[in-house]
């Protein structure tokens, strides 16, 4: 029973495309990169001297910088191609890192930081558009998938390695960890990583002339979203925004697909970014364990992430994305109030597998309901609402932290982002959920009608 379910599970991640094949394998470089900044930055910067507040105030500057990039990054992905676009982005991630190898000055930091945003949205932002058009429909819940799963995949890796390595520099320096020079050593291994993911990125085919063509489609043409009916044509705005390589279908629907997300953003800005500080202020982890811990989380959202087709393909993709989003939050609670550091890791790795694993679901659905030219606008304008949620949460954090300190703070934190979850997960089912379910209802009765007139005898003509 359980070797033929094994069998499908697995077929669903096979025959992939040879543009997303080399894609992935790119992918799990630059997320290899990422995730050791993400969870090593902030302690970076403590190391250094900055404060909660200041720390707050580089997330929020970041999450800004990730915000106004979008756009650029959506415009030069629709005029230049996809393929090229990540190129630049990871030239410039790749700057980013040379600099904060050669420059100690806090102004500095904060310009590199700036930079190091830019080039993530210009990899970030042609993502989605990239895989949706090299994957067809019936792939396209693994495809995603499997791209997310990498991410986490890669952390996995490299926080083991990193707390590997981490521990036999402090048995080298006698005991003593200087996290600045740490932190320096893994600059190196980001800027070998981001090399790699370069290499593979130039073997991608061109996409420049494919997207030209579908940017020349006019919002009222032919190429209608899969699923939906035709769009209405833009307004005088709509073509304006068109001229310059921004694309907009219905503002209604941008906005009911924007929102949900942007309440999670402001949620997770306040906590997430800053979850590394949260677990070595309360429990007293060196930065060994910490990269450890942030790989066994990351290892978990891998597993869910892989799963999450199979519920997709039963019970729809938005049902599914619902069904996650709210078992995580019960883990939320237990992050963030347990009082053992084994439970505390355990709900932060049921949290994180949960309410990631509804994300490549979700990117996939979005992406089959916009048309091909308005991909990377729509997908642009998802990272804005993120980033610019992920910049008030930062600033919401700086703002708690230093009024109410570290444990009422944190305490604050938690409770709000179990709000804002809730809400937006209630959202996700009132816009999407209800509607999908009602066609997969109208779909299956019809197709047992189909099915039951094809059996049944023909009658004569009198």
């Amino acid at each position: 029973m359980i070797g033929p379910r094994l069998r499908r599970f697995a077929a669903g991640y096979r025959g992939f495309t040879r543009n997303a094949r080399v894609f992935i394998a790119s992918a799990f470089l630059t997320s290899a990169a990422f995730g050791l900044f993400f969870v090593n930055f902030n302690l970076y910067l403590a190391a250094r001297g900055f404060s909660p507040a200041a720390i707050g105030l580089v997330a929020a500057i970041t999450g800004l910088t990730l915000a106004v990039a979008a756009v650029p990054a959506s415009i030069l992905a629709n005029r230049l191609g996809r393929r090229l676009t990540m190129l630049l982005g990871v030239g410039a991630v790749a700057l980013a890192l040379l600099g904060l190898l050669a420059v100690d000055s806090s102004a500095a930091i904060f310009g590199l930081a700036v930079l190091y945003g830019i080039g993530q949205q210009l990899v970030a932002i042609p993502a989605s558009p990239f895989l949706t058009e090299n994957s067809t429909a019936e792939q396209r819940n693994e495809v995603f998938a499997l791209h997310a799963a990498t991410f986490n995949f890669a952390q996995v890796l490299v926080g083991l390695t990193a707390g590997a390595l981490v521990g036999v520099l402090a048995i080298n320096a006698g005991g003593v960890q200087d996290q600045v020079a740490t932190f320096h050593v893994l600059l190196v291994a980001m800027l070998a990583l981001i090399g790699g993911a370069s290499l593979l990125l130039a073997r991608l085919t061109n996409d420049r002339h494919s997207v030209a063509a579908a940017n020349s489609l006019s919002p009222a043409g032919p190429t209608a979203p899969e699923g939906l009916g035709p769009a209405y044509a833009a307004p005088r705005l709509r073509a304006r925004l068109s001229r310059i390589g921004i694309h907009v279908g219905e503002i209604d629907v941008f906005l009911k697909i924007i929102t949900p997300g942007f309440l999670i953003s402001i949620g997770a800005g306040q906590v997430l970014p800053f979850l590394n500080l949260y677990i070595v202020g309360r429990f007293g982890l060196d930065l060994s364990a910490t990269n450890a811990v942030f790989a066994v989380s990351a290892l978990g959202t891998m597993i869910a992430i892989l799963i999450q087709p199979v519920l997709a393909r039963r019970y729809g993709k938005i049902p599914s994305v619902v069904m996650v989003q709210a078992a995580s939050i019960p883990f939320i609670i237990v992050l963030g109030f347990a009082p053992w550091i084994w439970l505390v890791i355990a709900g932060m790795t049921v949290r994180n597998a949960l309410m990631n694993a509804a994300n490549p679901i979700f990117g996939a659905f979005v992406m089959e309901r916009v048309r091909p030219h308005e991909r990377a606008t729509m997908a642009a304008s998802m990272s804005i609402s993120w980033s610019v949620g992920w910049a008030i949460g930062g600033m919401f954090y700086s703002t708690v932290q230093a009024t109410l300190g570290f444990d009422q703070g944190y305490n604050l934190n938690f409770v709000t982002i179990i709000v804002l979850y809730s809400i937006s997960t209630a959202l996700y089912w009132l816009w999407f959920g209800r509607a999908e379910r009602a066609e997969r209802t109208s779909a299956a009765r019809e197709g047992r009608r189909t099915s039951g007139a094809a059996g049944r005898p023909v009658n004569p003509a009198p």
